[in-house]
């Protein structure tokens, strides 16, 4: 599983946010970039080579952006019959979600929607797709509920970044010397925001971070690829 990790702030004047993917550094993958052209013409993601999907994706025109978090299933699903999630940001930028209460053959996912007015989660197990709307102000979210206290890593430090909410142009810098603060921790420490999740049982560790605004004058997004996987460095 991937154990991803948004921070999150919505505001009147639109969102910004922090999002750290988790993934298994064999995976190849390419930073951000327009890497598809003919289906999803303007949309700018990180792409999975595997798949062919995206992390997270974003139209700047459109002012849209989504980031894709795996969640486990409540139930065993017939692997032959799954779909990648990996086309779910890139739909999403597009302007084209799944629909609540519709069942999907994939596993488990948090797909966070952003546009310039707010943020939503389309939550799905398994069995039920549901919507949560993000309220105003900073939120976190990463394999479970928004804002979860039973994810250790939201317990630790959403109350830190939410002290630090962005008010100035100098968030970013701010809530990045926390993740930063974050990568003290030891892989083996659950409140670790940058992960080595092999102490966990999974073969997957913490290999980028971007940080982005939506607003109406557009989305601003850069990415920033760990030296080393799973380390601050």
């Amino acid at each position: 599983m991937l154990v991803c990790t948004v921070v999150i702030d919505v505001a009147a004047d639109g969102v910004r946010l922090l999002a750290v993917r988790d993934e298994d550094p064999q995976r190849a993958w390419d930073d951000l970039g327009g890497w598809w052209p003919g289906a999803y013409p303007g949309v700018v993601g990180v792409h999975d080579r595997r798949a062919g999907g995206a992390w997270l994706a974003y139209d700047p025109n459109e002012r849209r952006l989504a980031v894709l978090l795996n969640r486990a299933d409540v139930q065993d699903l017939p692997e032959e019959r799954m779909l990648s999630r990996g086309s779910l940001a890139l739909e999403s930028a597009s302007g084209r979600s799944p629909a609540v209460g519709q069942p999907l053959p994939m596993h488990g996912f948090n797909l966070l929607e952003v546009d310039e007015a707010g943020a939503r989660v389309l939550s799905w197990d398994g069995v039920l797709l549901r919507e949560t709307a993000v309220p105003h102000g900073v939120h976190m979210i990463a394999h479970d509920e928004l804002d979860d206290p039973r994810t250790a890593r939201i317990g630790a430090w959403l109350p830190r970044f939410a002290a630090s909410r962005p008010e100035d142009d100098g968030w970013a810098a701010r809530w990045i010397d926390l993740l930063a603060e974050s990568g003290s921790l030891p892989p083996e420490d659950d409140r670790a925001i940058i992960r080595d999740n092999h102490a966990h049982g999974y073969p997957t560790m913490s290999l980028l971070f971007c940080v982005a605004e939506v607003s109406p004058a557009g989305v601003q997004a850069r990415s920033h690829v760990l030296p080393t996987p799973g380390e601050w460095g």
